[in-house]
């Protein structure tokens, strides 16, 4: 009953943690296309993060030691910073939809291929065959507004999204092999991410806040810095402890479906049939190449092969 209880609660916890990640897209989205920069998103992003963290930086050491300068750069800078960056100015060129299958929806595609690279792993067919998948819903959705779609500047949009869901993937692939803890590794990023990033921000004059209310500041520093920079990397790594990576991982599967809901309920964004079609291959190719269905094989073997022994032990008696 307690296992029980604590697959609920994983559940429950997944699915908060991808309606943030859709939260992301939409959010930033609507902020880019009204009165904020991207640079002032940025900026709220994390400053106040790092305000709120501080006490914990006290008690880790925020220098990733052991890598290259390229691996630690990534590690430091990547993933709070330079990703976000990416992905946002994305935003500014392409709507929601677009942007939740083309950065979180294709983030298990370049995983799986940075990890062949750089650690030579293999996928089994099931893997292969949902990375195949998210290929075919996202060329649906860039193939669609390149051809069809006369919004200037949206195709800019789609590589952004591209480079900054490769990016993130890179890094993810360095940071399983740091060694780090998910809260250090988030400790390392805000850290040097705002010491770095600030300042060049600043240097810009994009971050003056002058065509934005001190309520919309203070609704983006609760949405982009303790949604989404803190609370959502925390459920992430608590739904993991509860139900598992690979379960986490098809939960993914909901980002780019929510996403596209949030831009036509709240952005009053169009999105035809054809584009609808591959976003839900998206989400269909992310639950296969998590894996979960190669787990739940193993699981349903292990339960077989114990039952097959107990079994035997009866006959025996």
């Amino acid at each position: 009953m307690l296992w029980l209880d604590h697959r609920y609660l994983g559940i429950i916890v997944a699915f908060m943690t991808v309606s943030i990640w859709a939260v992301f897209i939409v959010a930033t989205r609507f902020s880019v296309s009204t009165n904020f920069t991207v640079e002032e998103i940025l900026f709220l992003r994390l400053v106040p993060s790092t305000l709120i963290m501080a006490p914990f930086m006290i008690k880790y050491d925020l220098i990733p030691r052991g890598l290259s300068w390229l691996k630690a750069g990534m590690l430091m800078i990547g993933a709070s910073a330079v990703f976000p960056y990416i992905v946002s100015s994305g935003l500014s060129f392409a709507p929601a939809s677009d942007g939740g299958v083309l950065a979180p929806g294709m983030l298990p595609f370049w995983t799986a291929l940075a990890a062949f690279l750089i650690l030579g792993e293999k996928l089994d067919q099931i893997r292969r065959a949902g990375l195949f998948v998210i290929l075919i819903g996202a060329l649906l959705v860039g193939l669609w507004q390149i051809l069809f779609n006369s919004d200037e500047g949206v195709w800019r949009g789609h590589i952004l999204f591209l480079i900054g869901s490769g990016l993130f993937a890179v890094y993810s692939v360095v940071f399983r092999q740091s060694g780090l803890t998910p809260l250090h590794g988030l400790l390392i990023g805000l850290f040097w991410g705002t010491l770095f990033l600030t300042p060049i921000l600043l240097l810009t004059g994009k971050v003056n806040f002058n065509n934005v209310s001190l309520l919309d500041i203070g609704i983006t520093i609760v949405i982009q810095s303790l949604i989404i920079g803190i609370l959502a990397t925390i459920l992430f790594n608590y739904g993991v402890r509860l139900i598992g990576a690979s379960e986490m991982g098809a939960f993914g599967a909901l980002t780019p479906i929510l996403a596209m809901l949030g831009g036509i309920i709240f952005l009053n964004e169009t999105v035809p049939a054809i584009k609808m079609v591959g976003v839900f291959l998206v989400a269909i190719g992310v639950f296969l190449a998590s894996g979960i269905l190669k787990l739940k094989s193993h699981k349903n073997e292990k339960s077989l092969g114990k039952e097959h022994y107990q079994n035997d032990i009866r006959n025996q008696i």
